[in-house]
Order: C-alpha cells, then sequence, then structure tokens
C-alpha cells in the first residue's frame, strides 16, 4: 500500500499585483504567500519539517537564486530546516510538490511546506521572452523567433492542422471560457479587464498577431505570483484534523501521479510521434500514471482538471490526450461544452494560464491548491458542484516535462 500524502491546504498571492510597483521584489512575494497560507490552514511555522521552492528563471529575472533560504526570514521557526529548490520550466513548482513528496513517503519528515513562485513583469515583454526562452534548446531551435513560446506553440497548431485539420474557432472558444471563468476568481489578473468580442477576433487592433497563427487572445498572462500549499504524512494529517476538528476522510489526499520527460527539442518529439495517435506521447503517459495510480478508468472519473493552457492550442492538445475526446477531436469538447463551468467535465474552472495568469514557478503548485479548492467546496464562485476528484496537467517547455496529479476525497 503507497503511502498517502494529504494536502492540508494553502495559499495564493493575487496574480493581478505589480510587486514593483508595490516596491518589494522576490522576498515579498515568497513572504506573503507563506504567511497567507500559515493563516489559511493554522498550521505553526515550527510544524514544519521541510521546505521546497518550486521556480523556474529567478536568476535572470531578479537576480535571486538560493530561495530556500528564504523560508528562514518569513519566521526565525524556519530557520534551519532543510530547503531546496526545483526546476522544470514552467513545471517547476509540480517537481517540488513531487520531491516533497517523495520525503514523505520515504519517512524522512512529515510535514513539508511546498512553495511555487516567479517575479515576471518588473523587466519588458521582449526580455520576459527571451528569458522564458532558456527553457527550449538555446542556439538550436527557433533562432528565427521575435516571441519563442508562442512560435513553439503556433507550431503545434500548426502540426494539429496537418495530422487532423484546426478550425481556429475552436481555439477561441477555449480562451472565452478562459476569461469568463476568470470573471469569477478574486485572484485572477484578467478579472478586471474589459473584454469583448473583438478581443478574440481576428483584429488586429484588439487581438494582434504574437508569433505565427497565435493572437493576444491565445497567450497565457506574464504573471508575478506565487502559491503554497502545505503536504502530510497520515500521522501528521491525523494530528491535524483532531487538533481542527474535522474527519481525516475530508481532507484531500494526492491519490495519483505521473511524471515524464521528453528529450528537449521540439522537432525531436514531433518527429517521433509521427504516425501514433498523440502528438506527444509522454504528455498522454503521465496523465494515464496518474489516473492509474489513482485507480480510475479514464479522466471522466475526475470532476473537473486544471491544465497547463499557457496557449489555447496547449489546452487544446491537453483535452484529446487526457482522453477527454478521442485523439485529434478535441473541438468536440468546446463545441458540446463539456470543458465549460457546468459541463460534463469543466476545465481550467480558475481561469488557467489565459485568464488566472502564468507565474511559471508557481503554476504547478496553484493547480495542486486550486484541485484542493475544489475537492473541499472552497472554490467559491468557480466552484465545480459536488467535485470529489480533480486532475492537475502541468507541462514544462515544448512538452518536455509534464506532470499530472490527481487530487481527492
Amino acid at each position: 500500500m503507497p503511502t498517502e500524502i494529504f494536502i492540508l491546504g494553502g495559499a495564493q498571492t493575487d496574480f493581478g499585483r505589480n510587486i514593483e510597483r508595490e516596491g518589494g521584489g522576490m522576498f515579498e512575494l515568497f513572504r506573503d504567500v507563506a504567511e497567507a497560507a500559515f493563516v489559511a490552514t493554522g498550521i505553526e511555522p515550527k510544524e514544519v519539517e521541510t521546505g521546497h521552492v518550486g521556480n523556474f528563471v529567478g536568476e535572470l529575472f531578479a537576480g535571486q537564486g538560493q530561495l530556500g533560504g528564504f523560508f528562514g526570514h518569513v519566521h526565525p521557526d524556519m530557520a534551519g530546516i532543510p530547503t531546496s529548490r526545483h526546476e522544470a520550466a514552467c513545471a517547476s513548482g509540480s517537481i517540488a510538490i513531487l520531491a516533497a513528496s517523495a520525503e514523505i513517503e520515504v519517512g524522512r519528515y512529515g510535514l513539508a511546506m511546498v512553495l511555487g513562485i516567479e517575479l515576471m513583469r518588473n523587466v519588458p515583454g521582449q526580455r520576459a521572452a527571451e528569458y522564458l526562452g532558456s527553457a527550449a534548446w538555446a542556439g538550436h531551435e527557433a533562432q528565427e523567433a521575435r516571441y519563442l513560446w508562442p512560435y513553439m506553440f503556433s507550431n503545434v497548431a500548426a502540426e494539429y492542422e496537418e495530422r487532423f485539420g484546426l478550425d481556429r474557432a475552436h481555439l477561441r472558444g477555449i480562451s472565452e471560457i478562459a476569461f469568463s471563468n476568470a470573471k469569477r476568481n478574486p485572484n485572477s489578473q484578467t478579472r478586471k479587464w474589459e473584454i469583448t468580442s473583438e478581443h478574440f477576433a481576428d483584429n488586429d487592433e484588439f487581438n494582434p498577431p504574437i508569433e505565427g497563427s497565435l493572437r493576444k487572445a491565445d497567450c497565457g498572462q506574464v504573471t508575478d505570483g506565487a502559491a503554497a500549499i502545505f503536504l502530510a504524512s497520515r500521522e501528521v494529517a491525523e494530528r491535524y484534523a483532531k487538533r481542527r476538528g474535522i474527519a481525516l476522510e475530508s481532507i484531500p489526499r494526492l491519490k495519483g501521479w505521473g511524471h515524464s520527460t521528453a528529450p528537449l527539442a521540439y522537432s525531436t518529439k514531433v518527429n517521433a510521434s509521427r504516425g501514433q495517435p498523440y502528438v506527444f506521447p509522454t504528455v498522454r503517459k503521465a496523465m494515464m500514471d496518474a489516473l492509474g495510480r489513482a485507480e480510475m478508468a479514464d479522466i471522466y472519473a475526475c470532476d473537473g482538471v486544471e491544465v497547463h493552457d499557457c496557449f489555447s492550442i496547449t489546452e487544446y492538445m491537453a483535452i484529446d490526450h487526457f482522453g477527454i475526446t478521442p485523439p485529434g477531436e478535441s473541438w468536440r469538447a468546446v463545441e458540446d461544452g463539456t470543458i465549460a463551468l457546468g459541463g460534463k467535465l469543466p476545465v481550467n474552472p480558475s481561469g488557467g494560464l489565459i485568464g488566472l495568469g502564468h507565474p511559471v514557478g508557481a503554476t504547478g503548485v496553484r493547480m495542486a491548491l486550486d484541485a484542493w479548492r475544489q475537492v473541499t467546496g472552497n472554490a467559491g464562485d468557480y466552484q465545480v458542484e459536488g467535485a470529489k476528484n480533480f486532475a492537475t496537467f502541468n507541462v514544462g517547455g515544448s512538452a518536455t516535462t509534464s506532470v499530472s496529479f490527481v487530487v481527492g476525497v
């Protein structure tokens, strides 16, 4: 019987904040989310036995590494605990969760604080794009691109179009759902944006082209943000439940996980998958491993999913790879309302990366926190009614690192 990993809750920052304009930096973001997580859960700093940080490019955006050293500055009771930082591009937060889970599974520690963080709005957009481009194979691919990641994922759209056919109206539909859901989320970067149908149309003024076929509305938001969760062993969770006067069974568990890493170069991945049903077989593997470990027959055993929509085409890819539709038929789930809030299997009720925002190192932790919110009935206006199991999918690079979790009660 695998060791159970319990999620005791956590917190995230408001993804609408611009930390530099507030006069702060990486530490202030780190401190704010850690303190909010302690308040939200009632956990005390002295109880934390180990700390893990997910962060991609703190050295580039903020000139700051060694992020685990911030725990002791948040509270002196955490000075001296073992900490580590984890990097896997946009999947850094999920890798931090996996590492903390492993420590609990082998019995080293009983309570871990996992914190994901990225400071990104302190530099011009072009420079941010260059920094984020380090998740591709530097000097080997996308040399002609101005904005590397929109360029790379425009290639994914072209790949879908070549293999299956692709109607851009379905990508617009994904973005429309994301922005609509984000209006319900009090932490979303775009919740106060004035958005009309023209912002999703082929309108160069309101929805300008970015790279290739992708326009502004297809793209996730560059964001300052952080998220934190607490992972616990059964023994710690039992004590926590008793102290809080709740049933142990009401505390969500990490029921399943999947993790795969493909070759770094985009062309290597897509060339290898030609003639196969899925564009990214390693993405499919991570998702199916998570469902399998959770002893679920398919994705419809879950009540919703939070997926990595860094671009609308990424969510389109996640839909068929998760098995929401057959390969190449993701459009069906857009057209029939399956993925909408209130649909058969809502996707990104939080607003996702397009609507909520994408502080790179925080996204995997934020997804797990949103899964916790959903299965505990704490998602507020974007709650999926009666949710008991939620899946996540977090990707780094051009589907290089894939991590999927199933969180449930």
